[in-house]
Protein backbone atom coordinates (compact mmCIF):
# COMPACT_ATOMS: atom_id res chain seq x y z
CA UNK A 1 0.00 0.00 0.00
CA UNK A 2 3.18 2.53 0.82
CA UNK A 3 4.13 1.79 -3.07
CA UNK A 4 1.20 3.14 -4.29
CA UNK A 5 1.19 6.06 -1.92
CA UNK A 6 4.49 6.95 -2.60
CA UNK A 7 3.67 6.33 -6.81
CA UNK A 8 1.08 8.67 -6.43
CA UNK A 9 2.69 11.43 -4.36
CA UNK A 10 5.27 11.34 -7.18
CA UNK A 11 2.63 11.47 -10.31
CA UNK A 12 3.92 8.16 -11.78
CA UNK A 13 1.95 5.66 -13.67
CA UNK A 14 2.50 1.94 -12.81
CA UNK A 15 4.33 1.38 -16.32
CA UNK A 16 6.40 4.89 -15.11
CA UNK A 17 7.22 2.90 -11.89
CA UNK A 18 8.02 -0.50 -13.78
CA UNK A 19 10.46 1.20 -15.93
CA UNK A 20 12.58 3.18 -13.35
CA UNK A 21 12.79 0.19 -10.75
CA UNK A 22 13.60 -2.49 -13.64
CA UNK A 23 10.88 -4.57 -12.39
CA UNK A 24 7.69 -5.97 -14.37
CA UNK A 25 4.42 -3.76 -13.92
CA UNK A 26 2.74 -7.16 -12.78
CA UNK A 27 5.14 -6.94 -9.93
CA UNK A 28 3.94 -3.51 -8.92
CA UNK A 29 0.64 -4.30 -9.04
CA UNK A 30 1.04 -7.26 -6.72
CA UNK A 31 3.59 -5.70 -4.52
CA UNK A 32 -0.01 -2.31 -4.33
CA UNK A 33 -2.15 -5.49 -3.43
CA UNK A 34 -0.07 -6.11 -0.54
CA UNK A 35 2.30 -8.63 -1.52
CA UNK A 36 5.60 -8.71 0.16
CA UNK A 37 8.58 -6.73 -2.24
CA UNK A 38 11.72 -9.35 -2.86
CA UNK A 39 15.24 -7.35 -1.16
CA UNK A 40 15.99 -6.55 -4.82
CA UNK A 41 12.86 -5.00 -5.93
CA UNK A 42 12.74 -3.15 -2.34
CA UNK A 43 16.14 -1.53 -2.99
CA UNK A 44 14.82 -0.40 -6.32
CA UNK A 45 11.45 0.82 -4.92
CA UNK A 46 13.94 2.51 -1.88
CA UNK A 47 15.89 4.19 -4.55
CA UNK A 48 13.52 5.30 -6.44
CA UNK A 49 11.20 7.11 -3.59
CA UNK A 50 14.75 8.44 -1.90
CA UNK A 51 13.64 5.99 1.61
CA UNK A 52 14.75 3.37 3.63
CA UNK A 53 14.83 -0.21 2.14
CA UNK A 54 13.00 -1.26 5.28
CA UNK A 55 9.73 0.73 4.55
CA UNK A 56 9.73 -1.98 1.60
CA UNK A 57 10.44 -5.00 3.69
CA UNK A 58 7.96 -6.12 6.82
CA UNK A 59 8.93 -10.06 6.59
CA UNK A 60 12.83 -9.06 6.62
CA UNK A 61 12.73 -7.00 10.11
CA UNK A 62 14.13 -8.70 13.21
CA UNK A 63 12.30 -9.28 16.15
CA UNK A 64 14.04 -6.68 18.50
CA UNK A 65 12.43 -4.17 15.88
CA UNK A 66 8.94 -5.73 15.63
CA UNK A 67 9.22 -5.35 19.28
CA UNK A 68 9.92 -1.91 19.56
CA UNK A 69 7.17 -1.14 16.95
CA UNK A 70 4.75 -3.27 19.06
CA UNK A 71 5.73 -0.99 22.03
CA UNK A 72 5.61 2.14 20.30
CA UNK A 73 2.13 1.34 18.90
CA UNK A 74 0.68 0.28 22.15
CA UNK A 75 1.86 3.50 23.87
CA UNK A 76 -0.02 5.71 21.23
CA UNK A 77 -3.54 3.49 20.82
CA UNK A 78 -3.99 5.06 24.54
CA UNK A 79 -7.98 5.91 25.22
CA UNK A 80 -8.98 8.35 26.87
CA UNK A 81 -12.15 8.14 29.70
CA UNK A 82 -14.24 9.78 26.90
CA UNK A 83 -13.94 7.69 23.96
CA UNK A 84 -14.24 4.99 26.28
CA UNK A 85 -17.51 5.83 27.60
CA UNK A 86 -18.81 6.70 23.90
CA UNK A 87 -17.04 3.30 22.19
CA UNK A 88 -19.65 1.56 25.02
CA UNK A 89 -22.65 4.20 24.13
CA UNK A 90 -21.81 3.24 20.45
CA UNK A 91 -21.86 -0.89 21.21
CA UNK A 92 -25.20 -0.47 23.38
CA UNK A 93 -26.72 0.99 20.37
CA UNK A 94 -25.65 -1.38 17.91
CA UNK A 95 -26.38 -4.35 19.99
CA UNK A 96 -29.72 -2.71 20.43
CA UNK A 97 -30.14 -2.35 16.81
CA UNK A 98 -29.07 -5.74 15.78
CA UNK A 99 -31.39 -7.18 18.59
CA UNK A 100 -34.27 -5.38 17.12
CA UNK A 101 -33.78 -6.56 13.27
CA UNK A 102 -33.26 -10.19 14.93
CA UNK A 103 -36.81 -9.49 16.53
CA UNK A 104 -38.55 -8.34 13.49
CA UNK A 105 -37.52 -10.88 11.03
CA UNK A 106 -38.33 -13.62 13.57
CA UNK A 107 -41.73 -12.10 14.35
CA UNK A 108 -42.04 -12.19 10.45
CA UNK A 109 -40.99 -15.67 10.00
CA UNK A 110 -42.99 -17.00 12.83
CA UNK A 111 -46.30 -15.15 12.25
CA UNK A 112 -45.83 -15.74 8.69
CA UNK A 113 -45.40 -19.45 9.45
CA UNK A 114 -48.09 -19.98 12.09
CA UNK A 115 -50.28 -17.27 11.14
CA UNK A 116 -51.74 -14.44 14.05
CA UNK A 117 -54.69 -16.88 15.18
CA UNK A 118 -51.92 -18.79 17.73
CA UNK A 119 -52.33 -16.58 21.00
CA UNK A 120 -48.90 -18.11 22.45
CA UNK A 121 -46.92 -16.31 19.64
CA UNK A 122 -48.79 -13.01 20.84
CA UNK A 123 -47.41 -13.86 24.34
CA UNK A 124 -43.81 -14.30 23.28
CA UNK A 125 -43.25 -11.72 20.82
CA UNK A 126 -44.55 -9.08 23.30
CA UNK A 127 -43.19 -10.25 26.54
CA UNK A 128 -39.70 -9.99 23.77
CA UNK A 129 -41.08 -6.79 22.80
CA UNK A 130 -41.54 -5.24 26.31
CA UNK A 131 -37.48 -6.47 26.57
CA UNK A 132 -36.57 -4.90 23.66
CA UNK A 133 -37.96 -1.92 25.07
CA UNK A 134 -36.29 -1.59 28.01
CA UNK A 135 -33.37 -2.21 26.67
CA UNK A 136 -33.56 0.11 24.14
CA UNK A 137 -34.15 2.73 26.55
CA UNK A 138 -30.96 1.73 28.83
CA UNK A 139 -28.57 1.91 25.08
CA UNK A 140 -29.91 5.23 24.59
CA UNK A 141 -29.69 6.32 27.41
CA UNK A 142 -33.37 7.56 28.85
CA UNK A 143 -33.51 5.31 31.66
CA UNK A 144 -30.59 4.22 33.90
CA UNK A 145 -30.59 1.72 36.42
CA UNK A 146 -28.25 1.88 39.56
CA UNK A 147 -26.35 -1.58 38.28
CA UNK A 148 -25.18 -0.31 34.83
CA UNK A 149 -21.65 1.52 36.53
CA UNK A 150 -21.41 -1.22 38.57
CA UNK A 151 -18.82 -2.79 35.69
CA UNK A 152 -16.82 0.05 35.63
CA UNK A 153 -16.61 0.28 39.81
CA UNK A 154 -15.78 -3.44 39.80
CA UNK A 155 -12.88 -3.29 37.45
CA UNK A 156 -11.60 0.43 39.61
CA UNK A 157 -11.93 -1.51 42.88
CA UNK A 158 -9.97 -4.98 41.39
CA UNK A 159 -7.42 -2.18 40.30
CA UNK A 160 -7.38 -0.22 43.14
CA UNK A 161 -7.72 2.73 41.19
CA UNK A 162 -9.61 4.61 38.58
CA UNK A 163 -9.67 3.94 35.24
Amino acid sequence: MIVRKLRLRKGWSQDQLAELTDVSVRTIQRIERGHNASLETAKALAAVFEVDVTTFITEHETMSNLEQEKATSAASEHIEPDEAQALEYAKGVKDFLSGLVAYVILAIVFFSIRGFNEPILYWVFGGVGLWLLVHGLMSFEVVRLPFQGLERKLAEKKLGRKL
